[in-house]
Parts: C-alpha cells; structure tokens; sequence
C-alpha cells in the first residue's frame, strides 16, 4: 500500500490500513521509546499509547512535512507525558533497538559503539537524559523543549550542558572514546549539535 493510500484508509477506521500503518512504522518508533523508557514494558506501554494517538489524531495529519515525522512528534509527546505522568525510575532498557537510532551525522565507526553510547546515556539521570534526547537527538529546540517539560529555557540549556559532560565523563572512564585533545566536544561530532 502507498502512504496515501494508508492514510485514506486509516481515516475511514480501516483495519488493514491501520495495521499496515502499524507494521510500516512501529519498529523505528519503538527506538524512539527506548530512548526515553525506563525498561522494556515501559517502552511497549509508550508505543501502543503513541500508536493510539495517532489512529485517533489521524484527521489531524494536514501533509505538511512527512508523515513519518508527524508520527514521531507522537510518540516523542506520549513519551514525554508517559515519564510526567508515571515517574518510574527503574533504569535497566533493552537496548536491541539501539542500532536504529538515528544521529544527524554519520560518524559513529559502528552500530557496536551506538548500542555502547545508548546503553551510557542510559545511566543519565533521567533530566539529562531526557534533555538530551530532546535536544541531541530528536532536534527540538531549548524553547520547545522548556514548553513540553514545563521547565525554564535556561534549565534545558543548562540540563544538556551537564548531559554532555556526564556523558563525556562517562564514555571515556569506560573507554568508549578517550579524553580529547582539543575542546571539540564528542557529541557534536556524533549529532551535529
């Protein structure tokens, strides 16, 4: 099926094209979720929450921008509101997903040293992480990012700030990456940011 064609299905409740939306989808999204959940139940909970909105929200999708990107500020909300709302912070994840992150550049030498920069984030507290998520990886904006965390501009700024340096801190000791020589920050490198 084309996406349009999932789309005017999903509009008239048609389950084979909600279920074709599904599978087309779900997997990059539930690497979304991982990212910001606590373990794998969590991460499954946030999808199908997420997936939810969509099929409910669908008559909302006006074509502007990719259809794609408009599920992802979905599940990236319902990510949000899930840790708001739960606050759960039981912190081991499943990180098989960890190879289909997505970072604005392609610098990272192997999907084995992603899963090892996801499973350090991982150990963030869950602002930082949070924060970083947001920031680094999804491309929102400190502004947008104070708006959905209720929280000042200056604390996001200030959380991916001290997010990078944990980080930073935290891959060298495990000897991910070694000290830089210049202050070139790593995660500008792996994100572009």
């Amino acid at each position: 099926m084309t996406e349009d064609a999932i789309l005017q299905g999903c509009l008239q409740n048609s389950a084979t094209a909600q279920k074709e939306l599904y599978q087309r989808y779900s997997a990059k999204m539930l690497s979304v979720c991982y990212r910001f959940a606590h373990n794998r139940e969590d991460a499954e909970d946030m999808l199908q929450e997420g997936f939810i909105k969509v099929f409910s929200q669908i008559h909302t999708f006006q074509n502007k921008g990719a259809f794609e990107g408009w599920i992802r500020r979905i599940i990236v909300h319902t990510c949000i509101n899930h840790l708001k709302k739960n606050r759960k912070f039981n912190e081991s994840v499943d990180l098989i997903h960890a190879s289909s992150i997505q970072v604005r550049e392609e610098s990272v030498p192997s999907i084995v040293q992603a899963k090892q920069v996801v499973e350090c984030i991982r150990l963030l507290p869950i602002g930082y992480r949070t924060v970083l998520n947001l920031y680094a990886v999804e491309g929102y904006s400190h502004k947008e990012i104070a708006v959905m965390l209720d929280i000042e501009e200056s604390t996001s700024r200030s959380q991916y700030t001290r997010a990078k340096q944990m980080l930073e801190e935290i891959l060298i000791k495990k000897k991910i990456i070694q000290k830089p020589k210049e202050k070139i920050s790593w995660l500008k490198v792996v994100t572009g940011r």
